[in-house]
């Protein structure tokens, strides 16, 4: 066998297209971000925020495209059956990912095995609120009312299966409790007749009820989350007061379809990771009544599965399912 020579070497990696030679830049056209619901929603805004940082980032425009309905479903799907090659990734949410699985009869994807996870973005404090006309103001004082008349408190929720509705089982079944549910199409209903008195509890989001609660409309019982949100500092979380271990939360995430190689998926994680942190960012993610939440693919991956997990206890006991 002959002796090979750098020279030799280098010539033969000349002639070997896509092997020894390097890969493109990526990206070299314009990447989008599936969002699964309408513009204005939470997932949309804070999607929206990071984009317009990748965009001035990378050679190529980022583009956020819409695709609301179904309870997200048809958008996950389409962002799980994309090319794997980064050009497509898609918003992942606490409920797509989270809940989806377990309330779903025919979902059309696998929220564990059709997507790499890349990074959670933002995790966004539920809590209890009351008209002021009820006369509770902690969890405690709920707890003991709805105990003392089980089944007849009414707690009004965004619509079944979503995360509010969620973490008002899971707070039902950690207190050993029994409420109404009355469900509305979204938050801004419900809010509409917590604030008319028509109802006169509700589990909603910090970024939705925070207004109300500032003009002092509605009052601020218990945040959903482990830590006391920051929007809110005063105000205990339920797990601090009537069920220990209590956690639960909406969220936004991002991720590609399944196969999206490994460099692509660092790429974009450590640029968004890079957004996130920086101070102006994760203040204006406050003011929207939020919390940046950068994180490791896997750190990401473990979360969604540890979410799926709880949701599927939950929607378990408290029966949910949604047509589909």
């Amino acid at each position: 066998m002959p002796h090979l020579t750098r020279r030799h070497l280098l010539a033969a990696a000349a002639i070997l297209p896509g092997t020894a030679r390097a890969q493109p830049a990526w990206p070299e056209k314009p990447v989008r971000i599936i969002v699964p619901f309408p513009p204005g929603q939470a997932a949309d805004i804070f999607t929206r925020l990071y984009a317009d940082e990748l965009s001035r980032r990378w050679p190529q425009r980022v583009i956020v495209e819409n695709r609301g309905g179904g309870a997200g479903a048809p958008a996950l799907e389409a962002g799980a059956r994309a090319a794997p090659d980064g050009y497509t990734l898609t918003a992942g949410t606490s409920g797509t990912l989270g809940v989806n699985p377990s309330v779903l009869p025919r979902i059309p994807y696998d929220a564990e095995r059709d997507f790499a996870f890349i990074s959670n973005v933002v995790v966004l404090p539920l809590l209890i609120v009351a008209h002021p006309s009820l006369g509770l103001r902690t969890a405690a004082e709920v707890v003991a009312a709805a105990k003392a008349a089980p089944g007849l408190v009414d707690v009004a929720t965004a619509g079944p299966a979503t995360s509010q509705h969620m973490s008002a089982e899971l707070f039902v079944h950690r207190t050993g409790i029994r409420v109404n549910m009355v469900h509305y199409r979204g938050s801004g209903p419900a809010m509409a007749d917590l604030l008319s008195g028509n109802v006169k509890l509700m589990f909603d989001s910090v970024a939705s009820a925070l207004p109300h609660i500032q003009a002092g409309k509605v009052i601020p019982i218990a945040v959903t989350t482990p830590e006391r949100a920051p929007q809110l500092p005063d105000v205990p979380t339920i797990a601090e007061t009537v069920a220990p271990g209590y956690g639960a939360y909406g969220w936004t995430g991002l991720c590609a379809p399944a196969g999206t190689p490994e460099e692509i998926v660092r790429k974009v994680n450590a640029d968004l990771g890079d957004i996130l942190r920086q101070p102006a960012m994760r203040a204006r993610f406050v003011e929207l009544g939020g919390t940046a939440a950068p994180g490791t693919p896997q750190e990401f991956g473990e979360f969604v599965r540890r979410e799926i997990a709880q949701w599927r206890e939950v929607a378990r006991i408290a029966n949910v399912r949604l047509e589909g």
